[in-house]
């Protein structure tokens, strides 16, 4: 499904809180008068001059090492041309943001108010000191070859203009591994090329460094097939011009074994397609409408391996699998460059992980169990964590052996742990969370929708494929908040329960409540007249299978919104127990929190409940549990009835189930000591990796908990997840934003899709 983004959301976005998306967060500790001292005057002294007798000691006392520069003058900004520096800032903040989630390199971004050439490479230049390397980005071409050619010459840092050589490398990697799966060699294959800006040459020069004959690619700028008889051409072309006549793109791609667009949307038509030769390989680049669409090029021809630019179709040529993994890998080593011998190494390590058995959390990330290499994956997918090990690895090693590594790697399985460590999976949690939502959205009834905010979610859930909002309330009062916000809902199911409409609705949902409590106090006639209440109706949708999730609360207690639940749908086979699970997102990973929510003081039976409930629903994330047990005391240190009854649990729990890591009774600052637990417990389950599921004694632990670390230790969190109940219901916590409702939303969905 395509990504419908509106003006005002995207405005919203970059606007709210602190204005844009990046900010500087200090490293060291500044809280007391030493900590200043020793930041700035005098200490900071002392690095200086150990740098000014070794200048190889600024990437040792500095961030230099780590720091990138993302520099632009908007003379070409992706899909709006030359927009000038300030208003090609977002931009380049979005780059810096995506350095750092991918890969853990922090950048700032320069933005030169010139286009004169000579300029742009004198400031640039003079930057060097402050960098560890250099992402040039959106410069018009000619002037980005001259100007990265002469910086690469001129500077003993990495350099690489990513919109020369992003694409370039991503669809090399792509055109290898659709090559192999139809049979052909690249050396001889009929290469049809729509476009002649940076980004084409570049992508033609890798072609050729893997063995494409420069006599078989047929090249089109603007004007017409390159050939040397035209003399309008710059070297950058001619060295792509054919000595044939000139023809025109329809006649060129007859028999062509492949095209590569990169120009403009539209240009190809079917016809084109079904003239190519067999087994065709089409890769549609132009962005956000490719040359032609995958659904029209399929349809010319079924034996067709077509890849685009979007994320909604197969094979996403997406600069995100290469930039950030290359400077990672060149940082690592100090590399005095990025040479071609780094970039074909990165674009071979793309083409063999495409080769290698995909992991379950890319799967369960696309909602795809049978993700293979094959047509419809001829490239990784940028949510798969292996990335940054495979590329970066691949780069390092080529750095090395091509002589322009200053600081080796001794130790490859040491580099490879270190990567792996570099990034918590605190977003990447989510960013699963979302993306399986989108593959099979489901209906999510909104009991309180006469609210901005749940209108808001509403529209963003619909808007992002996440889920089919319905909502519940007075449809006069609803649709007035959506004129009176700008909110876009048009078409979306809204049911007033007291409306005259729902009559018939409320008779069929009151004889079925009165079933399922006719011996708990309820009669006939209260049944029938509690079904206006938007929270028993939105129960009773669920139970019919009209929605398959529910999200409610934010302006209603939560008891009233779990009695419902409870009384309708009931709890799934073999919960003893319902219970409250916070995810909290922190800077180390996530955490699971139980119980935070309901339970006031859990017997040693709804312990063990809770906790068998809280590890499946974490194993749903593809995460395996790491489960401590807490209390105030460690291990039968402080014997009490309290601490006794964790133990218990405990040693029932390992007896149901022997392949879970968990232990206790345990204090949270122990289960989290490595150091500690292998001094003074070496006998423990958690000695060797910190928990990631947290399972209090009691409400008040975990709710307090909870609470502290999201206000003071600046987690987020999300929750609180209902566990134990037969279909997916939530409660949303006073004060949730409108991304917070939505990742609820996307949890309702996610947990819809596993209980279908």
């Amino acid at each position: 499904m395509a990504q419908l983004i509106r003006k005002e959301d995207a405005l919203e976005y970059h606007e709210k809180g602190r204005p844009g998306k990046i900010e500087v967060v200090p490293t060291k500790e500044t809280k007391t008068q030493r900590d200043l001292a020793l930041a700035y005057s005098p200490g900071v002294a002392e690095p200086c001059m150990e740098i000014f007798a070794n200048p190889d000691d600024v990437y040792r006392y500095t961030a230099k090492g780590n720091l990138v520069a993302v520099i632009s003058n908007g003379t070409a900004v992706l899909g709006l041309g030359d927009i000038g520096p300030e208003a090609s800032k977002p931009v380049m903040e979005g780059k810096g943001l995506l350095f750092k989630i991918y890969a853990d390199i922090d950048v700032f971004d320069i933005e030169l108010n010139t286009k004169d050439t000579e300029e742009f490479i004198r400031v640039v230049k003079a930057l060097e000191p402050t960098f560890g390397g250099i992402n040039l980005e959106d410069i018009k071409a000619p002037e980005c070859f001259e100007i990265e050619t002469r910086l690469k010459k001129e500077l003993n840092i990495p350099i690489m203009h990513d919109d020369q050589h992003g694409t370039a490398i991503i669809s090399g990697a792509a055109l290898l591994n659709a090559l192999d799966i139809v049979g052909k060699q690249i050396g001889e294959v009929k290469i049809v090329i729509s476009g002649a800006g940076a980004s084409a040459i570049s992508c033609c020069k890798i072609y050729l460094a893997l063995g494409a004959n420069v006599h078989n690619m047929y090249m089109f700028d603007s004007k017409g097939l390159i050939v040397s008889t035209r003399t309008d051409l710059d070297e950058h072309k001619t060295q792509f011009a054919q000595s044939c006549a000139p023809m025109d793109l329809e006649e060129a791609m007859k028999g062509a074994d492949v095209f590569i667009g990169l120009s403009k949307g539209g240009v190809v038509s079917k016809q084109m397609v079904t003239g190519m030769g067999k087994k065709p390989i089409v890769f549609a680049l132009a962005n956000p409408n490719p040359e032609i669409t995958y659904d029209d090029a399929l349809a010319a021809r079924p034996d067709v391996i077509m890849a685009t630019g979007r994320s909604d179709y197969p094979n996403q040529v997406n600069n995100v699998l290469g930039f950030p993994y290359i400077f990672r890998g060149a940082l690592d080593v100090r590399a005095s460059a990025i040479n071609e011998a780094m970039k074909l190494a990165a674009v071979k390590a793309l083409a063999a992980m495409a080769k290698e058995p995909v992991p379950d959390i890319v799967n369960v990330a696309y909602n795809d169990v049978t993700l293979e290499y094959g047509p419809n994956y001829i490239i990784p997918k940028p949510m798969d964590p292996r990335l940054l090990v495979a590329v970066s690895t691949a780069v390092a090693r080529a750095a090395m052996e091509s002589g322009v590594a200053r600081k080796p790697i001794t130790d490859w399985a040491v580099y490879e742990a270190a990567l792996y460590k570099r990034l918590g999976s605190d977003d990447l949690i989510l960013r699963n969370v979302i993306n399986k939502a989108k593959q099979n959205p489901k209906r999510v009834v909104f009991s309180g929708a006469e609210n901005t905010k749940i209108l808001k979610a509403a529209q963003l859930a619909r808007d992002e494929g996440i889920a089919i909002p319905i909502l519940l309330g007075n449809k006069e009062k609803i649709m007035k908040l959506i004129e009176e916000n700008n909110i876009h809902l048009d078409g979306v199911e809204i049911i007033d329960p007291k409306s005259e409409e729902q009559e018939n609705s409320r008779v069929v949902f009151g004889l079925q409540f009165f079933e399922k409590r006719k011996r708990r106090g309820i009669n006939l006639y209260e049944a029938k007249k509690m079904m206006k209440q938007r929270t028993l109706y939105g129960c009773m949708m669920v139970e019919n299978g009209l929605a398959d999730a529910m999200v409610s609360g934010l302006t209603r207690k939560y008891v009233d919104t779990i009695r419902p639940a409870l009384e309708i749908i009931g709890m799934e086979d073999g919960a003893g127990r319902v219970a409250g699970l916070y995810i909290m997102l922190t800077k180390k990973g996530p955490l699971f929190f139980a119980d935070t929510t309901l339970n006031f003081n859990p017997t040693e039976d709804e312990l063990v409940g809770i906790t068998l409930l809280t590890a499946k629903v974490v194993s749903h994330f593809n995460i395996k549990p790491r489960i401590a047990m807490l209390s105030y005391s460690n291990f039968g240190s402080t014997p009490s009835p309290e601490a006794e009854r964790v133990s218990n649990a405990v040693a029932r729990i390992k007896q149901l189930r022997p392949d879970l890591v968990i232990d206790g009774e345990v204090q949270a600052g122990v289960a989290f000591n490595q150091e500690l637990l292998r001094e003074n417990y070496p006998f423990s389950d958690l000695v060797n990796e910190s928990p990631n599921v947290l399972i209090f004694p009691n409400l008040a632990a975990g709710n307090i908990a909870y609470h502290l670390l999201q206000e003071v230790g600046g987690a987020e969190a999300i929750g609180p997840i209902l566990l134990g109940l037969k279909k997916p219901v939530y409660v949303l916590q006073l004060g949730s934003t409108v991304r917070q409702i939505v990742n609820i939303v996307a949890m309702a969905v996610m947990e819809a899709q596993i209980k279908s």
